[in-house]
Order: structure tokens, then sequence, then C-alpha cells
């Protein structure tokens, strides 16, 4: 048997093809990077809502709400923004629920990608039953283990 010769007209076929679908496979695989990106943002940003929600249940400031979220690492602090609702975990109102809220805007920064697609909002929000520590009983005192 003789070997058939292509057809000198499909010389060439398969690297057109290549050329053309390559540019799209890579597309694909920048933007499922560019996902995998986000969903990691929106991981770390459940949890400095919970480190936030943490601190307001134990009675803390504002302040100390805000420095909780922010010290969540991976997150830009600039994008971040803190909302808490609700009583704090206060002798006052130990079982008051508090709601913290973090909204992050993740930036897109996979090449090609980045550029098509606008930064989303991502937004975690938790709530805890406040907390407040019994004060130690004084030596000497009916409730005291030794007293």
């Amino acid at each position: 048997m003789t070997p058939v010769e292509p057809n000198p007209r499909q010389r060439g076929q398969a690297t057109v093809e290549l050329v053309l679908a390559l540019p799209v496979v890579v597309l694909v695989l920048l933007l499922v990077v560019q996902v995998g990106l986000v969903v990691r943002a929106q991981i770390l940003v459940i949890d400095a809502a919970r480190e936030g929600a943490r601190a307001a249940a134990v009675g803390g400031s504002p302040a100390a709400v805000a420095a909780a979220v922010r010290a969540t690492p991976g997150l830009r602090p600039g994008r971040l923004d803190i909302s808490t609702a609700g009583g704090s975990g206060t002798a006052a109102a130990p079982a008051a629920t508090v709601r913290v809220t973090v909204r992050y805007r993740t930036p897109t920064d996979v090449a090609l990608v980045g550029t098509l697609l606008a930064d989303p909002t991502l937004t975690a929000t938790v709530a805890m039953r406040g907390e407040h520590a019994d004060p130690a009983p004084s030596p000497g005192s009916p409730d005291h283990p030794n007293g």
C-alpha cells in the first residue's frame, strides 16, 4: 500500500486551529484562577467577620472590633468596610446579639481577566450572643472555692 498524501489545501490545518483555540483556552484558565482568588477572598471575609463578632461579643469597643477585622491576613485594610449592630457584650447586656458585617471590594488582578471584570464586593455577616466574664469571687466570700 502506498501512503495517501494529504490534500495540499489541508496542510497546516492543525496549526491554524491551535492558533485560534489557544487564546480562548488561556483566557478560560486565567478566569478559573481569578474565580479561585475571589473564593479565597470570600473565605477570608467570613473569617474577618467572625473575628469581629467575637471581639464585639466579649465586650470590645468598636475600635477593637475594627482592629480584629483588619488583623485578618490576606485582606487589604483599605478595601474593608465594617459595620456593627446590636448590643455589646458588656455586663449590662450579656445575652444581646451582636452582628458584624464586613464588606470587602476584592481586586481582580489577574492579567487579561482583571481588566475585563469589575472588582466584586464580597459581604459576610456574623451574629453572636454577647458574653461577659464573671468577676472572680474574692477570697473569703461564700462563692470562693477555698472560702
